[in-house]
């Protein structure tokens, strides 16, 4: 399925199918989540977080794309991404756009 951020396919018809969305909610383990809190204190990248935000955005994805498929949709354009800190150490991810049709 093609995925994108603009609102519209070069050299398509589109026939909008309505909104479409995939969220998780992930979280690193407690040890890791203490050695992140350690990193804080001297600096640099929080690698661990990195990993489990890139999984929680392609889990994202795919829950959205999931949900445009139910809607026999050709792709989804529009696309955003959007985070928010649910508690400590967890993080939301959500995906949504326009799933559309060629027509």
């Amino acid at each position: 399925m093609l995925i994108v951020t603009t609102e519209n396919v070069s050299g398509k018809n589109l026939e909008m199918l309505g909104i479409v969305k995939g969220s998780t909610i992930q979280t690193v383990n407690a040890f890791k989540d203490i050695g992140a809190s350690f990193k804080t204190l001297v600096g640099g990248e929080l690698k661990n977080y990195n990993e489990m935000m890139a999984k929680a955005r392609d889990l994202a994805t795919q829950r959205m794309e999931d949900e445009a498929k139910a809607l026999g949709a050709d792709a989804i354009v529009s696309v955003r991404y959007s985070s928010s800190s649910v508690a400590q150490g967890a993080a939301e991810i959500m995906a949504y756009g326009t799933a559309v049709k060629f027509v």
